[in-house]
């Protein structure tokens, strides 16, 4: 699709955020003609974004007790297919059952799949086994759905660099240290440039804070309350591609429970648990070690498998801050016009979500954006082809 170039707003959006939501917003609203600035304290994808398992979903994962995450998931799936081409490893995942109970389960994880727009289709334990020959040898059938992988930095980067080449202005080590508060509406930003230590103000029409488990933290500073619940979770990566589709536990979401190919690499993922602070995470050993216990059900080979490297990243799960695990919250996401919700005007919040839903979350906002400001611009990241993300450093 060519892209239509609207005409130009008298309106500048700043977007507080680099990540992967953040790039796509920058994207979009150029599209619309919004003159844009984005700042990141790191660099661009360092935060969240930077740190999954490079999962592109299908939905199946959330088919059974998150309906709308399933379905946001498998929608966004064909989309980013069209609008970042050559991207995504086109390896389809299996959901393996290994016990009884795994069997029992598998009807409703079914019926759930099909329910949700998901294409699923049963396999038999021999050929799971023809398909993926490491996986255990005990496990009893599997079903198959249209997982890929991708990395999970360059599938971003390519909506940086479209808006980058559309003229929004990216500055990463940039920290926001206040925002501009005026009789409760917010006027802009300081920042603090963190290469020479220069402060300064940038002055917008609007504020979107994009910064996923950090989105609490700079809500305060406009007297707003955003109910994020940072949930991190331990990511293990060991030498040797013990498989080529991704493979998933079949049963409750749980630990451990999924294994992604990644080049020469297989990333296990992952545990669970909440935080006050996305930024004092840790990567606990036993989290490690039970990757390597829980991944070993589906590929025995995983036990003994030499450990490239364990992270951790804080998923921005919206929800109650009671929740014991994080994993009872919905992976779905929520755009919040603070005027509605805390009588402060100028000042959007985008959180929760997932890398598949990166796209998504900024059509949403942006359509936010376009109402607050009076603006009639439709969408156009639905077809629009993005740059390759070598196009971001190009420039």
């Amino acid at each position: 699709m060519t892209i239509t170039r609207l005409p130009r707003q008298p309106y500048h959006v700043l977007v507080v955020g680099g990540g992967g939501t953040g790039g796509a917003l920058a994207h979009d609203l150029v599209l619309r003609g919004f003159r844009v600035t984005l700042v990141e304290r790191g660099e661009v994808t360092s935060g969240t974004t930077g740190r999954h398992h490079g999962l592109l979903h299908s939905g199946a994962r959330y088919a059974v007790k998150d309906r709308e995450s399933a379905v946001e998931c498998i929608e966004e799936r064909r989309i980013l297919g069209r609008v970042c081409p050559g991207t995504f490893e086109e390896n389809d995942g299996l959901f393996v059952a290994i016990t009884d109970e795994d069997v029992a389960y598998e009807p409703l994880f079914f019926e759930s799949c099909l329910a949700s727009g998901i294409p699923a289709r049963r396999v038999s334990r021999a050929e799971a086994l023809r398909l993926e020959p490491n996986l255990n040898p005990e496990l009893k059938m599997a079903v198959q759905v249209p997982d890929a992988t991708m990395d999970a930095m360059r599938m971003p980067l390519r909506f940086f660099a479209t808006a980058k080449a559309g003229g929004a202005v990216i500055r990463p080590w940039t920290a926001v240290t206040e925002l501009l508060v005026t009789d409760r509406v917010v006027g802009g930003a300081r920042v603090r440039d963190l290469a020479n230590g220069v402060e300064e103000e940038i002055r917008a029409d609007l504020v979107v804070n994009a910064t996923g488990p950090w989105a609490g933290q700079v809500a305060v500073m406009a007297g707003c309350d955003v109910p994020i619940r940072p949930s991190p979770g331990v990511i293990l990566a060991v030498r040797g591609r013990w498989c080529n589709m991704v493979i998933n536990h079949l049963h409750a979401s749980g630990d451990g429970d999924i294994i992604v190919p990644q080049r020469g690499l297989s990333v296990v993922g992952t545990s669970s648990w909440v935080v006050e602070d996305p930024d004092d995470l840790g990567v606990p050993e036993d989290h490690v070690e039970r990757m390597y216990v829980e991944g070993a059900k589906m590929i025995p080979a995983i036990r003994h498998a030499e450990r490239r490297a364990a992270w951790s990243a804080a998923r921005p799960l919206i929800g109650s801050r009671d929740a014991d695990s994080g994993r009872e919250l919905s992976r779905t996401f929520k755009c919040f016009d603070h005027r509605e919700t805390d009588g402060v005007e100028g000042f959007v919040t985008i959180s929760g979500g997932k890398g598949t839903t990166l796209r998504a979350m900024a059509e949403t906002t942006a359509d936010v954006i376009c109402r607050k400001m009076g603006v009639d611009a439709p969408c156009q990241t639905r077809e629009v082809v993005t740059l390759p993300h070598t196009a971001y450093y190009a420039a």
